[in-house]
């Protein structure tokens, strides 16, 4: 069985990520002699990134949201805040590094960056590395769970009290534990946005700039609007 086989069918029979990681990691899983050992932070991203799809392919089947949906954690002087929209499937992952983190040390602004997928998927790995795959793997998870699709957006603030990241792994666990807590619901976008903001510290007007979906849920108007 491939590796890729063997991550998805470990995983459906209830075996942990992070179990399936440490497998892959060691050269457990694939065929033969192509086994290899997988440098960890790899073998993480390899899982979270099989898993995802694997559920993502699920989640569009779904009917999607009827609400747009707030969820937010706060860890490890992090803020981690993703923004269900009532549409077809599309992530995107952005991150905001305050000066004085690891990586904006002599910043005077946060370093903003992130990726982004339509419904489509992606064909190359994302700029921002495994932290994309990881919050997608919890953004997945919780869709197959309520059995619905949506566009997701996530963003997460690393502030200065945040001194060595602790690892890819922690923003899959920050976002599960987010997405664990009951959801503010809202009947528009302005007013999930708003919400959000207040949450937030990085100015609105800095998100848009660097989102993909807000540009295009906030100033492209679709096909249906005429």
């Amino acid at each position: 069985m491939r590796a890729s086989e063997a991550i998805v069918k470990l995983y459906d029979d209830g075996v942990l990520a992070s179990r399936i990681q440490r497998a892959l990691s060691v050269g457990m899983l694939g065929v033969g002699n192509r086994r290899k050992l997988v440098p960890t932070r790899w073998s993480i991203t390899a899982v979270d990134d099989t898993i995802s799809l694997w559920l993502i392919k699920e989640i569009k089947q779904y009917d999607s949201l009827d609400d747009y949906e707030v969820y937010f954690f706060r860890n490890l002087d992090n803020i981690f805040l993703a923004i269900f929209m009532p549409e077809e499937w599309g992530f995107e992952w952005i991150e905001a590094w305050f000066p004085g983190t690891v990586w904006n040390v002599g910043g005077k602004t946060p370093a903003i960056m992130g990726d982004y997928e339509s419904y489509m998927g992606r064909s190359t790995y994302a700029n921002v590395g495994g932290c994309y795959y990881s919050a997608r793997l919890a953004v997945a998870e919780k869709l197959k769970e309520v059995k619905r699709q949506a566009r997701v957006l996530v963003l997460r603030e690393i502030h200065p009290n945040y001194i060595l990241p602790v690892g890819v792994w922690n923003v899959r666990e920050s976002v599960r534990s987010a997405l664990k807590r009951e959801p503010k619901k809202f009947g528009s976008l302005q007013s999930a946005l708003n919400f959000a903001f207040k949450v937030l510290t990085v100015p609105s007007d800095k998100w848009i700039e660097y989102s993909v979906i807000l540009k295009k849920v906030l100033f492209q108007r679709k096909i249906t609007d005429f």
